[in-house]
Parts: C-alpha cells; sequence; structure tokens
C-alpha cells in the first residue's frame, strides 16, 4: 500500500447501502478496510451478526464506526448501544462530534464516552467541524487536553480543516500519540460564502478525489505520522451519480487515492 499506510472507505462514500453491504463492496473493490455507519432506527443484534460476518469473510479491517453525536438535549442511550455494536464487529475507532454549546458538559460527556469505548476496544476520536460546536482544531485540543484519556483522540478532515481556517502546520505541534487516523479527501480551494449550509453542502455533497482539488492534502501527509490510517472520506453527488454500483464507486476511489499517493 503506498506510503505504508492502511487506506479504509469512508461509510458516508455509500450512504445508500448497508453496512454489510458497504463491507462486501469495499471488499470486492480491493479495499483492505473500511468504515460503518450506526443507524440508531434500524441497527438491531441481527445487523451486528451480519457486519461481523461480513468483516469475517471477507478479511477486511472495521477501521471505524460512526456516530456519536453529543447533543445539548442530555445523554442518548443510542450511544452506548452504537460502541457496543461498535466492539462485537471488531471497530478499531468510533467517531464523535458535539453541538452541545457547554463546553464542559461536552467534555464530561467525552469523558464518560472514552470509558465505554476503552471497554468496547476502540478509541474515542473527536472530530472539529465547523457545523458543530467543536469548531476547529483549538476547540478539538481543548477538550482533548482537559479530559486526558488514554484512548482520547483527534480526528481531522482536510475539509473541516481549511473551512475552519486551519492548515496543516497547525498540526506541527500535535502529539502523535493523538492520533488513530485521518479522514482523507480534496476539495475546492474556498467556498462561495462561510455561510453553514454551504459547508454542509460541501461536507455532504461536494467533495473531490485526492489531486483533483486545491486543498493542501500534500502537506497535510507530510505532516501526519507515515503509517497513520486514512479513512477516505469522499461524499460526493456527482462520484454517486456516475457510479450507482457499490463495488464501482469504491474501485473508482481506491484508483483515485492510490494514484495520487503514488504519484
Amino acid at each position: 500500500m503506498p506510503d505504508q499506510r492502511l487506506l479504509s472507505l469512508a461509510t458516508g462514500t455509500l450512504p445508500e447501502f448497508s453496512p454489510a453491504e458497504v463491507t462486501r463492496a469495499c471488499a470486492e473493490a480491493g479495499w483492505p478496510a473500511c468504515g460503518i455507519w450506526y443507524d440508531p432506527e434500524t441497527w438491531t443484534d441481527a445487523t451486528t451478526a451480519d457486519v461481523a460476518k461480513a468483516f469475517s469473510e471477507t478479511g477486511i479491517i472495521p477501521l471505524d464506526i460512526e456516530v456519536v453525536w453529543i447533543q445539548p438535549d442530555g445523554p442518548d442511550p443510542n450511544h452506548q448501544r452504537l460502541i457496543e455494536a461498535g466492539g462485537e464487529i471488531g471497530a478499531r475507532n468510533v467517531l464523535i462530534v458535539s453541538s452541545d454549546p457547554d463546553r464542559a458538559e461536552t467534555k464530561r460527556r467525552f469523558a464518560e464516552i472514552c470509558g465505554w469505548a476503552a471497554d468496547a476496544g476502540m478509541n474515542a476520536c473527536l472530530e472539529f467541524l465547523p457545523i458543530t460546536e467543536i469548531k476547529t482544531l483549538a476547540d478539538a485540543l481543548d477538550v482533548l487536553n482537559d479530559v486526558d484519556h488514554p484512548n482520547a483522540k483527534l480526528l481531522i478532515d482536510p475539509t473541516h480543516l481549511a473551512r475552519s481556517g486551519g492548515h496543516p502546520d497547525l498540526l506541527k505541534d500535535v502529539s502523535p500519540d493523538l492520533l488513530s487516523y485521518a479522514q482523507f479527501c480534496d476539495g475546492v480551494a474556498a467556498l462561495p460564502d462561510d455561510d453553514i449550509q454551504t459547508i454542509l453542502n460541501e461536507a455532504v455533497d461536494g467533495r473531490l478525489m485526492p489531486g483533483e482539488g486545491a486543498l493542501p492534502i500534500a502537506a497535510l501527509l507530510k505532516i501526519l505520522p507515515d503509517d497513520l490510517p486514512l479513512a477516505v472520506e469522499l461524499r460526493s453527488k456527482a462520484l454517486r451519480d456516475a457510479h450507482p454500483d457499490p463495488v464501482a464507486r469504491a474501485r473508482a476511489v481506491l484508483d483515485a487515492t492510490t494514484g495520487y499517493l503514488e504519484s
């Protein structure tokens, strides 16, 4: 694998398909790992069994499960259910974001989630993005430093880093011990405005293949540890329209990513 990195296809690249279908499509396309989306409305014990079977039969790695979304309306029992399911399928990481404006409460609940994740054998990875209350790298580091849990990790996405006013140079002082994996994709140099809806539209529909855009992803790769796994997050309406078949879509993203890394 280029740069000796584990490459994983983030689950949002194949949003129309079930977790087991995503796993098998990624395996058929040649990915060594993939991520899983947990929908509390549809996930059952049978889903856990089906997904675990898909990973066992294909031999690929469940890199992460998402998303634990901390909200200001109090604890959500589905968060613990998600983490328990992640542990049962063997996921290495759980993705966490927070929309609670009370930073102290976010820290308290993140610490609790870190404990659950540790019991399930996973890292608890806090992602910052402008549409949440943990908007910037500095916000995320504030939470991580105060919680100071051994499996509390920082999750970096190049689009969110750019749209929050950040640059890869800001990561030079971040300890590699805080990193478990990173997301990866490309995007336009700048959005037409900084409206939340514009940022959200890019995040879910407008990402670009590595090398197709103008984000400083080469600089990001130089700063990240050489062996840090990458979850390629290619949420893109154009990609979905061009490749309705999940295997073809997964293969197109893998070809573009490996081609970029090899170049």
